[in-house]
């Protein structure tokens, strides 16, 4: 339930919910849920303050850490939504987000998708800290997995931001609050001698291995801990060492690290750093790099977290659909993540774009939905089918290219449980009938029969018996082979058996396979033809064997003295 703090503010646009357990014991803040006002799913995270039981101290703290939360803007530090502060309480909202403390306890999976995520996490709060050091020249002062967030798309965001200190001022580390804060600062700050040689990012970067070490191991329990690197991968194992090394000059840059383990064989060189960058800087690349981008991504996005995929990686694909020159070649990951959406974000995300690229002019583009209809068609209501989609896909029959003519007639298998009657029983039969009787390619004549054959249990029972016979005698009577054969080219023998008459089988399709059985020897058809004329014989023989002991079955046993007639 959601409930409200007493506060004298009214103007504070967002609902403070529950509180979020676990921060409250590594900082100033305690977290909790909240929403927009009369929003349902505009979620944000509030950082609450409580000035009434604090210190005049913390509260310096809790206004220096908004202050720079307010002018910090970078995509991998926490992200200022608003504030509010009364005579009791300072209420902060970001994005929605957890600890990364919480987090990483929950995470399900491991090994080699769990290290392409930790990577991930790492890089973003690497590349924040470069921010920081080298183009805001500021040191952090508090990087641990208490001062990292993470929100809904699984991203790694910098908070904690109460202790940051220009670059030029005291490099020894300020006292921290709570004291338990403290074991993530480095050694030297109580070493006068190698203080000295502290840079500008030496203490940050000290904590930066800090992280790296719980991200694999857990929680940090004391110093000696960090000599355990059983358990850090091996291409980030000489780059710990460097950052939790005893001399603060030897320690890298945060820029460095960045370069040196984006090379081939780094830790930051995997295909999801790849990817998610790719997607940052989508808007800067040409034409063919999205092309290739986008071909190599749907077989990579097993391996990448569902949280991700679903959160950061999705809204990516239709920003680059809607609002660039991505193309058709977006399509198949796009549809392939959107199975990770329940069917309320599905409608509201993914249908309104496949309305619009039903309506596209390009052929590939219309190529590539036909294709893929079967990933998407289950989510689509009868009403946008009808309406919206059949009109845009019955162009595809008067197409003069045949790729797309037959791509349209398959497509039909999956539109015909959603077809009302006058697009199914008219519209879809007419386009049938001409392309059966009049296209010039075989293989289109013959997959119209299969189609038929296929959606005959969605048609109008009158129109079926009209239309499935005289289908069948004209696939009989077509000059191109398959289309004549037994297994390809006529109407699947279930369909006929279920729903034709036997009247309709004996007065009138025989007389249709019959003249096949007069092929030259060199035709293929002919002995499936003679196949399937001993098969039906053969069926009615035995048919009229089994009608046979049906009746002497229900006259039951004779008695005796009976006359056996």
């Amino acid at each position: 339930m959601w409930s409200f703090f007493s506060r004298e503010k009214n103007d504070f646009p967002y609902e403070i919910g529950d509180e979020v357990h676990g921060l409250e014991s590594w900082s100033i803040w305690s977290l909790h849920r909240g929403r927009k006002k009369g929003a349902v799913a505009d979620e944000v995270s509030i950082f609450v303050y409580d000035i009434k039981n604090g210190t005049e101290a913390k509260l310096e703290l809790a206004r220096a850490s908004l202050k720079r939360l307010k002018t910090l803007r970078h995509p991998s530090i926490l992200q200022y939504l608003d504030s509010v502060e009364t005579d009791k309480v300072l209420y902060v909202a970001t994005e929605s987000v957890e600890p990364l403390g919480t987090h990483i306890e929950k995470l399900e999976t491991d090994g080699p998708q769990k290290d392409l995520y930790l990577a991930w996490g790492i890089f973003q709060i690497t590349r924040a800290l470069s921010f920081l050091n080298n183009d805001g020249s500021l040191r952090h002062n508090n990087v641990s997995v208490w001062s990292v967030f993470v929100n809904t798309s699984g991203e790694w965001k910098l908070g904690g931001l109460e202790y940051v200190s220009p670059v030029d001022g005291n490099p020894a580390p300020p006292l921290k609050v709570p004291p338990q804060l403290e074991l993530y600062d480095p050694p030297e700050k109580s070493d006068t001698a190698k203080l000295k040689s502290a840079t500008k990012c030496s203490t940050d970067m000290w904590a930066l291995g800090c992280l790296v070490w719980e991200s694999f191991n857990g929680k940090l329990r004391a110093r000696s801990n960090l000599k355990e690197i059983e358990n850090i991968p091996k291409s980030l194992t000489p780059l710990y060492c460097e950052l939790v090394g005893a001399l603060p000059a030897k320690r890298p840059n945060p820029a460095d690290i960045i370069t040196k383990c984006r090379k081939p064989g780094g830790f930051f060189k995997n295909d999801l750093v790849d990817t998610l960058l790719f997607l940052e800087e989508i808007q800067i690349k040409d034409k063919a790099e999205k092309n290739r981008f986008f071909g190599a991504l749907t077989p990579q996005l097993d391996n990448f977290p569902e949280n991700v995929c679903r959160h950061k990686i999705l809204p990516q694909l239709i920003t680059a659909y809607e609002y660039g020159d991505a193309g058709s070649a977006v399509l198949a990951p796009m549809f392939k993540l959107g199975r990770l959406l329940d069917e309320a974000e599905y409608q509201k995300r993914i249908v309104p774009c496949v309305v619009k690229l039903f309506a596209s002019t390009d052929r590939v583009t219309r190529s590539r939905l036909l294709q893929q209809l079967d990933m998407f068609v289950s989510h689509l209501q009868p009403n946008v089918v009808n309406d919206q989609i059949f009109p845009q896909v019955a162009h595809g029959f008067l197409d003069t290219n045949p790729t797309i003519r037959e791509q349209t007639v398959k497509s039909v298998i999956h539109l015909a449980p959603k077809l009302n009657y006058n697009n199914l029983n008219v519209e879809v039969l007419r386009h049938f009938a001409r392309l059966q009787a009049r296209d010039d390619q075989g293989g289109i004549r013959t997959n119209t029969t299969v189609c038929l054959g296929k959606i005959a249990p969605h048609l109008h029972p009158q129109v079926r018996q009209r239309v499935l016979v005289s289908a069948f005698i004209r696939a009989m009577r077509d000059p191109f082979p398959p289309a004549r054969m037994t297994k390809k080219g006529r109407i699947q023998k279930k369909t006929i058996e279920n729903k034709l008459t036997r009247r309709d089988i004996v007065n009138r399709l025989k007389f249709s396979i019959c003249p096949g059985i007069a092929v030259p020897v060199g035709v293929k058809i002919r002995n499936p033809k003679l196949d399937e004329a001993r098969r039906k014989r053969e069926e009615k023989k035995l048919q009229r064997q089994r009608e046979l002991e049906a009746r002497r079955a229900a006259r039951g046993p004779l008695k005796l003295g009976a006359k056996k007639l």
